[in-house]
């Protein structure tokens, strides 16, 4: 009878902790209403209640651990800031309420630009952004954003999750006191919104344009003038002339900014970004003080967010195109093969490059070229073949 009870009584406690089981299920499986009912639960002790295995110590209550999230997004931002949210939520969830993450927008708690310091330095346990932020931190960071004419986003979540880019990634992020992770993705992005039209090469000379990591390194090999800026200035940048040109994602999140307010011709296709992966700055420390469980959660949460993200973005853009062309009347036009193929050319250098500056940017160049090439193989008889197959009975 004592074991029974106390029994009934640790699935009570748990009950009213927040775990996953409710009242009425425990009675329907446990039979134990008449118990309960007669009163058992209020007899119930807090030696009633199991400790560690081996011992009948009293479990010490569960506490809740508080984080900050900073965020290089707008706060509440479609897609980018709203996955920052769902990250937090999602970890919310998953723990029972044990780690709660508050967010906080780009200027909120630090600018945009200062995630990476901020997280690197305990200001915030938690950071979301994108690895070619930080090329200043580390050049190599930017394999692990978006590469010119690279992978695209299902290649590179296969990299990293089961061909060593994760391994390399947090190698990389290491002496900074940071653990990363794939934490959402835009799939390929377009090329962006132009105040003049682009015939030729000739036509990118002198090119202001807001354009991060290694596209903006290759835009200015071809003559271009290369500015990087939050998301939040980009619009009244391009509005007043302040530059000629702006990158942003796609679609979906132009449109949110109004961007086809402010410039006349919308290219595609987003050599600069063919699969932008976007990424969970984790504090080393703040995670090694959780419990194994909520470390997993942790990164497993962003995992999760990786896929919803890129589910998303595949959704919405349909449809926020369609509303930039039949209501915005905006001119969408393909740069020229002749400026694509100088553009592919320049950042097969540009990235060499940065692969020659040291060990680990070896490293990283040699596996990520390695399965460049090989998944690219793959894709020749696989995804390429079948959306050429689609697009010609089209």
């Amino acid at each position: 009878f004592r074991l029974a009870r106390r029994t009934i009584c640790s699935f009570s406690k748990r009950i009213q902790r927040g775990m996953h089981m409710k009242r009425r299920d425990f009675l329907g499986r446990a039979g134990a209403g008449a118990l309960i009912g007669g009163g058992m639960l209020a007899g119930c002790s807090q030696s009633d209640a199991p400790g560690p295995a081996g011992s009948t110590a009293p479990a010490a209550a569960a506490k809740t651990i508080h984080w900050k999230m900073v965020t290089t997004w707008p706060k509440n931002f479609p897609g980018l800031g709203t996955g920052a949210n769902n990250l937090a939520r999602l970890i919310g969830e998953l723990s029972g309420g044990r780690l709660q993450v508050k967010v906080f927008g780009a200027g909120e708690l630090v600018p945009a630009m200062q995630v990476f310091d901020a997280v690197s330095q305990g200001t915030a346990e938690l950071g979301h952004g994108a690895a070619y932020y930080w090329k200043g931190k580390t050049p190599t960071a930017q394999f692990f954003a978006a590469v010119p004419f690279g992978l695209t986003a299902q290649e590179m979540n296969a990299w990293l999750y089961h061909g060593g880019g994760l391994e390399l990634w947090r190698e990389v992020y290491e002496p900074f006191g940071l653990v990363p992770a794939a934490a959402g993705n835009s799939g390929v992005q377009m090329a962006g919104w132009f105040n003049r039209e682009i015939n030729e090469l000739a036509d990118l000379q002198g090119l202001k344009m807001r354009i991060p990591g290694l596209g903006g390194e290759v835009l200015q090999r071809a003559g271009g003038t290369p500015v990087q800026m939050p998301g939040g200035e980009i619009f009244t940048s391009l509005q007043s002339g302040a530059i000629d040109a702006t990158e942003w994602v796609g679609p979906y999140n132009d449109l949110a900014f109004g961007l086809h307010k402010a410039a006349k011709y919308y290219y595609y296709p987003g050599w600069h970004e063919p699969g932008t992966t976007l990424e969970g700055l984790v504090n080393r420390a703040a995670l090694e003080r959780l419990p194994a469980d909520l470390q997993s959660i942790v990164m497993n949460a962003c995992r999760v967010v990786n896929e919803d993200m890129l589910a998303e973005y595949t959704a919405r853009n349909k449809d926020a195109l369609q509303t930039l062309v039949n209501e915005h009347q905006v001119d969408v036009r393909r740069l020229p093969e002749a400026v694509l193929a100088r553009l592919r050319t320049l950042s097969e250098e540009a990235v060499a490059e940065i692969g020659g500056s040291d060990t680990l940017s070896g490293k990283v160049f040699d596996s990520f070229s390695r399965f460049r090439s090989q998944v690219e193989a793959w894709q020749d008889i696989s995804e390429r073949a079948y959306l050429n197959v689609r697009g010609a009975g089209a």
